[in-house]
């Protein structure tokens, strides 16, 4: 085999990579990629070993001498995301190959050719939509919010492989895992953006994938980096209350285990833990401290038995639960008999459990169990199999598919598109034949009728739900039957971009506006040449003076403009002319001038005037003194002086400062990295900041006194606004303040909580 592998490398003459290693590093990876080969999930041929290993040697060889910033060998990051492929994704030898290759082309000066002249098309394939697109403008050249960014870039190519191979998803969301996991030696602002882009894409994509336990650990990695003092307290209070934990568990457990057992079923039961990140959101959503929220763990049933007799012995041991523990009708959930779109089968619960406390209990097969933990990979090793799961997966990816074939040119555009349609939560509903159709959650009836044919979409004039005619903007529940009524003469309006939430309705809709748009447009430029003709003026050399002169982007926007009466065609006469060319009236400036004093596009960093402005709390960005720029702190978030903060560079505003929990951070971080900047607090001097508070509790006598007797005498802090409603003996107010720091703030929410009368105080995010 060595002399095989010296055979096929000799060529592209590749230096000794171990020079530059010590004998226990070279160690290190030769058992690394020895551990990676051992996990493999299935049997393979001996060519395909002999394959694994050469790409193994090229990519040792290419990256000699790179080290990560950790300091250990480059080699050891592409091996484990290759063993991350074989163990926790069951990938097959060809993606192992690829995997290991995976950065090669981008950081070495190995060529694509090259990996195609040694392992194939199909494995060189792979490696190339694992490379970065680089066709694009330098990433430092900030646009304006229209044009595209780097990173969406990459996630469009990425995605745009799920119509081709899905195994480039699959590799790259093993490499993000192993980025995740080894994010330690980054600087914290580049943490946070690598964070934002696994939040913002691959945790959400791991999910839809199928592959839970990827995306839950994803997203609690993410929320160690972004909110870490949260992720350490419920770190901690999980483990001071496991014990108690194990014991109520193991309580709930036991009469159920005998009823299965007695039942003739082969069963494993056990308690699971719920994720720090769901815990997290929970503890968000609910506004309750720890100590009150009980279900923090689920109890898992998984039925070893044939996939026939799944489905009945499922509800089968839900009415064995029920005999013991009662119900909550509202809060369950059958995936076994309408499978998610990700594939995930299973019949959850939640049910009153010893001490009055909730708890929730899933019940599912070892097949289920698999698919669920494993995801796409499971989903092969029983394509075939006969069960709902397999038309669901493949219904998704078709889904993908078809949405991919149609892109948005704008890659920001496209990746908000993909998100919104193919990450969201899904509704069912049927067509008049009984056929049954799912759609993103907030989908519309004139979703539907696009989704029928892109046809009726156009010539969409009503809908009807139970043969009631709804808006076209009426927005879809789960069961309903609908029916599309056309007229020949409807056409798209721009209106209906409002009314769409899919991305083939509005991707369709825009189809037929810029369709029609052209048709218009030929009207305006015919007049607009008539015009000229009569005024003895050349088309092709005058044109482009009255885009200019009208301000606008392109000859197309100028015919349309007046075809639908924007601009007076007599004002051409008007215009300075000499020898039947046209000049436009700025002050009689002579036409080479003219590009001169057109406003430069795009956002500028500009100094602070030297005017007397708002103080401002003192900052660095990227190591520099922010008052060499235009700056300010977010209105979205209101930054504190002590939040965790980043700056980021707008296109006409300069710089706005954000917090790092900012609702709109992770978009900005995912898709405009290039505009992020590191911002520390140098100090605040005598500068306030705003800070919001909601806050609710019992609406009893004197609670509004209380509030403002604590907020203002005792702690003098000044309410920039104060509202509050109450109902029904429950209150809920918001409270706007101006404080000095983070510290201040923290001891306003914890003074507040004291008061008996208050239930809840939280930052409004």
């Amino acid at each position: 085999m060595v002399d095989y592998i010296e055979e096929k490398l000799a060529p592209l003459n590749l230096p000794d990579p171990t020079t530059d290693l010590n004998a226990d590093e070279e160690k290190e990876v030769y058992a690394a990629f020895e551990h990676l080969l051992g996990s493999l999930r299935m049997d393979y041929p001996p060519e395909e070993e002999r394959e694994m290993r050469l790409a193994f040697t090229l990519a040792f060889r290419a990256h000699a001498g790179q080290r990560r910033k950790s300091g250990e060998p480059y080699i050891l990051h592409p091996i484990e995301v290759a063993r991350i492929c074989a163990d926790e994704l069951g990938l097959a030898p060809r993606s192992i190959k690829a995997a290991l290759m995976h950065d090669v082309v981008e950081d070495t000066e190995v060529n694509l050719a090259q990996i195609r002249l040694l392992f194939g098309q199909k494995v060189s394939s792979i490696v190339d939509g694992l490379t970065k697109f680089s066709g694009i403008a330098n990433a430092n050249n900030v646009q304006g919010d229209k044009m595209s960014s780097p990173q969406a870039e990459n996630f469009k190519k990425i995605l745009l492989t799920i119509a081709k191979d899905v195994r480039v998803v699959l590799i790259k969301m093993a490499d993000r895992l192993h980025n995740m996991r080894t994010l330690g030696s980054m600087p914290h602002h580049k943490q946070l953006k690598i964070a934002s882009e696994t939040s913002y894409i691959y945790a959400p994509l791991a999910h839809r994938l199928g592959f839970y336990s990827i995306k839950t650990e994803m997203e609690d990695l993410v929320m160690k980096i972004i909110e870490p003092t949260e992720y350490q307290d419920i770190v901690k209070k999980l483990q001071e209350t496991k014990d108690e934990r194990e014991a109520y568990i193991e309580d709930f457990i036991a009469p159920v285990r005998k009823a299965v057992e007695a039942a003739g079923y082969k069963a494993r039961i056990f308690g699971r833990a719920k994720s720090i990140s769901s815990i997290n959101n929970k503890l968000k959503k609910k506004q309750l401290a720890f100590e009150e929220i009980y279900d923090f763990f689920a109890i898992r049933i998984v039925l070893d038995l044939p996939i026939e007799r799944e489905k009945a012995a499922c509800w089968n041991v839900y009415s064995i639960i029920t005999d013991y523990y009662t119900p909550v009708p509202e809060r369950l959930k059958d995936w076994v008999s309408m499978p998610k779109t990700n594939g995930y089968e299973s019949l959850h619960t939640t049910v009153m459990g010893p001490k009055g406390r909730f708890v929730e209990v899933q019940i599912r097969s070892e097949r289920m169990d698999e698919i669920a933990e494993m995801g796409f990979a499971a989903h092969w090793k029983y394509k075939g199999v006969k069960s709902s799961q397999s038309s669901t997966f493949e219904r998704w990816l078709t889904k993908a598919r078809e949405m991919l074939e149609n892109p948005e040119t704008n890659a920001i555009e496209f990746l908000n598109s993909f998100k919104s349609n193919l990450f969201a939560e899904e509704v069912y509903v049927f067509t008049p034949k009984g056929d049954l159709r799912f759609f993103p959650k907030g989908a519309t009836a004139l979703d539907f009728a696009f989704d029928i044919h892109s046809e009726v979409g156009y010539h969409c004039k009503a809908v009807k739900v139970a043969e009631k005619i709804v808006p076209l903007s009426y927005r879809l529940r789960n069961g309903d039957q609908l029916r599309v009524v056309t007229s020949p003469n409807q056409k798209p309006s721009k209106g209906w971009l409002k009314m769409v939430e899919t991305g083939r309705a509005r991707h369709k809709i825009r189809q037929a506006l810029r369709e029609e748009r052209m048709k218009l447009g030929a009207l305006g430029k015919e007049t607009l040449e008539r015009k000229l003709k009569t005024l003895k003026l050349d088309a092709d050399e005058n044109i482009d003076v009255l885009v200019k002169y009208y301000g606008l982007e392109n000859r197309p926007a100028l015919y349309y403009g007046i075809y639908q009466g924007q601009y007076n065609l007599n004002e051409i006469k008007l215009l300075r002319q000499e020898q039947g060319k046209l000049f436009p009236e700025l002050a009689d400036t002579p036409k080479e001038e003219i590009a001169q004093i057109e406003k430069p596009k795009g956002p500028k960093l500009r100094p602070l005037a030297s005017r007397k402005q708002f103080k401002k709390p003192k900052l660095m960005v990227d190591g520099e003194d922010a008052s060499n720029y235009t700056y300010s702190l977010a209105t979205c978030c209101n930054p504190v002086m002590g939040d965790d903060i980043f700056a980021y560079v707008t296109s006409k505003h300069g710089l706005k400062i954000h917090r790092t929990t900012c609702p709109n951070a992770e978009h900005m971080q995912a898709t405009y990295g290039y505009r992020i900047k590191k911002a520390e607090w140098v100090e605040s001097g005598e500068t306030s900041f705003v800070a919001d508070l909601l806050i609710t509790g019992m609406d009893d006598m004197g609670v509004v006194q209380q509030l403002s007797n604590i907020i203002t005498n005792e702690l003098g802090v000044n309410m920039r606004s104060f509202s509050m409603e109450g109902l029904e003996g429950h209150f809920e107010g918001r409270i706007s303040l101006m404080v000095q720091n983070k510290d201040q703030l923290k001891q306003i929410i914890m003074s507040i909580k004291n008061l008996d009368a208050v239930n809840t105080v939280a930052r409004i995010e």
